[in-house]
């Protein structure tokens, strides 16, 4: 294919997978399921936290965070006296654990109560929402916690694709008539997001010549989003839908 023929493709997979039943077997349903904006970033950024493995594991799982955190996940977060974390104690997903769980509640409320918010963080650093990942890492582990907790939020400093942070950015940021992602962050550029980079989009992305890097990593992402802003530079995420839908629906 050539580059006009691949954007048509792809703008086609796009409109195919970008509506409203993606939302059905995606972790994204968790965060819709509430409609006050501190709400659903925080329900969101939990559910991305923890959305590597089987889909339907992660759905369950964050649904059950979700109940632990009595459906008010904002005003658990704020209000929460150290007894209420004890019932947080026994939550488990693959390697994150229940307290691991508890130093993100804990590091949530610092960030509200003192940096203003999740947007607030994410929007501070201008050039690089890679950048900007990085500064949020820090600050969300100013306060006391295990070193092991750490590995749950990645570092593109690092090296790392960082996929499931860049996800929830997607969620947060990107806004479209179809009703999947939120775009109730007004601060970040759509422009400036990355594509999630994970197993499925990076394997279409080389099938279809858009990434040429072996390795999932922070190169190949720089990779993959200068050539995906080259078919949309406003909106290039969009073609998250389409890299993932052909490569777990498509098994293309």
């Amino acid at each position: 294919m050539n580059k006009t023929e691949l954007k048509e493709f792809l703008d086609a997979k796009v409109i195919q997978y970008n509506r409203l039943d993606f939302i059905e077997s995606d972790p994204i349903q968790i965060p819709h399921l509430f409609s006050k904006k501190e709400d659903i970033e925080i329900a969101g950024f939990l559910s991305a936290t923890i959305a590597w493995g089987n889909r339907k594991s992660i759905i369950n799982n964050a649904s059950k965070m979700m109940e632990l955190l009595d459906h008010s996940p904002y005003e658990f977060v704020i209000d929460h006296q150290e007894q209420d974390l004890e019932a947080l104690l026994p939550f488990v997903h693959r390697t994150f654990n229940g307290t691991d769980f508890i130093t993100f509640i804990k590091a949530l409320q610092h960030i509200y109560k003192n940096h203003e918010g999740l947007e607030a963080i994410f929007s501070s650093e201008t050039d690089s929402l890679q950048n900007s990942i990085h500064h949020f890492k820090k600050v969300f582990f100013e306060i006391e916690h295990l070193p092991r907790t750490q590995k749950h939020i990645s570092d593109p400093l690092k090296n790392s694709a960082a996929k499931r942070i860049n996800m929830y950015l997607r969620w947060m940021v990107r806004s479209d008539n179809t009703g999947v992602d939120f775009g109730i962050w007004k601060r970040i550029s759509p422009s400036k997001l990355s594509c999630p980079l994970d197993v499925h989009s990076g394997n279409v992305a080389r099938k279809l010549g858009l990434l040429k890097r072996k390795q999932n990593d922070a190169k190949a992402l720089a990779e993959l989003d200068k050539a995906l802003r080259k078919l949309d530079s406003n909106d290039p995420v969009k073609y998250d839908f389409a890299l993932f839908g052909l490569g777990v629906f498509e098994g293309f």
